[in-house]
């Protein structure tokens, strides 16, 4: 046991170190060209003012530089960070809830929820509440889809983890066309904006926004981790969780809520970027067993780190211009859902 707790430990430890060396050399990357020592210098003298050294190196960088670091692209990739964090969370714990290797936000209808909610606001809405206005509507936005998938799943002979999943893409392709009239219904500047925005996209980031999905990303990783042995209980089937003294129906809902939470709150800032709550736990498995004791950390920083790299290509592929996200991620998970596909 202190072996396999050592080794989850390392791994964790290897994977953040990972994820703090793409992060730096992802920020060299895009239309403008940039050297990991102009990074250093700058990172440096924004977090260490005072350490001469770096200081008197980063006078020597433009101004120009200097802004494409520290309030272009480093937003950028911590938004990526947080993005990628909280939908391998999400598909983490729906794949427990409903012992369905298939489920992920995208696929069980919560990504387009959470985007028909968001459309409504920037297009016909408006910020009736303020910067609150968009994570709250892709908030229930989201917690809806998914409440629907499952009622509609429920109806009939019982619920089968093939019902879910063909209810959940159902749903999912209904919220989307809603989504896309209202899209094309609306104003043509906005429109344009709404639609690439929906494509998902990582270039609007700001320090400011950064807050809403870091604090929610914070609590859900804290609750999930506190819930890790009773999603156990419940991969093993709603009898077996029953036997142990857990509410099956109140669980499940309490993790439906706080992944429609964590769903919308990504989703208002990053647009609809899907599988990587259907790849990421699949591939944390691989590694570290069924436990989400083990599962839940290291999808987060597994997450994290796949969508880093992701938006690095958005931002090389078709230089100078960026390639939606969601377009990369698509592709990457729809290939891995054909491999389970075939696999299972």
């Amino acid at each position: 046991m202190l072996t396999q707790i050592t080794r989850t430990t390392a791994l964790l430890i290897g994977l953040s170190l990972v994820l703090i060396c793409s992060a730096l050399v992802s920020i060299t990357l895009g239309a403008a060209s940039l050297s990991l020592a102009e990074v250093s210098s700058i990172l440096g003298h924004k977090l260490l003012p005072s350490w001469a050294q770096v200081t008197e190196t980063s006078e020597g960088i433009s101004k120009a530089k200097q802004a494409i670091i520290w309030d272009i692209r480093l937003p950028r990739i911590l938004l990526a960070v947080l993005v990628g964090a909280g939908l391998a969370l999400v598909g983490t714990c729906l794949q427990a809830i409903t012992r369905n290797s298939m489920a992920d936000p995208y696929l069980f209808g919560a990504s387009a929820g959470g985007s028909l909610g968001a459309v409504i606001v920037i297009l016909h809405v408006g910020l009736f509440i303020g910067p609150y206005s968009l994570p709250l509507a892709a908030f229930i936005g989201a917690l809806c889809s998914m409440l629907l998938v499952v009622f509609i799943a429920q109806q009939g002979h019982g619920l089968s983890q093939q019902k879910l999943l063909l209810t959940g893409v159902a749903v999912h392709f209904i919220l989307m066309s809603l989504t896309n009239f209202l899209i094309f219904a609306g104003e043509q500047k906005a429109a344009g904006s709404a639609m690439f925005w929906m494509l998902g996209g990582l270039g609007m980031a700001q320090w400011s926004h950064l807050v809403f999905p870091a604090v929610v990303l914070g609590l859900a990783l804290l609750l999930m981790m506190l819930w890790s042995g009773r999603l156990n209980a419940m991969m093993a089937g709603d009898e077996t969780a029953a036997t142990l003294g857990i509410n099956v129906n109140r669980m499940r809902m309490a993790v439906l809520v706080v992944s429609a939470l964590v769903t919308g709150v990504m989703v208002a800032f990053s647009g609809a970027i899907g599988f990587i709550g259907l790849m990421v736990p699949h591939l944390t498995r691989m590694l570290v067993g069924a436990d989400n004791r083990k599962v839940l950390p290291v999808s987060a920083l597994l997450g994290a780190l796949l969508l880093v790299w992701a938006d690095a290509g958005a931002r090389v592929l078709i230089a100078p211009q960026d390639l939606p996200v969601g377009i990369i991620t698509a592709m990457l998970g729809g290939s891995f859902f054909i491999y389970l596909m075939a696999r299972k």
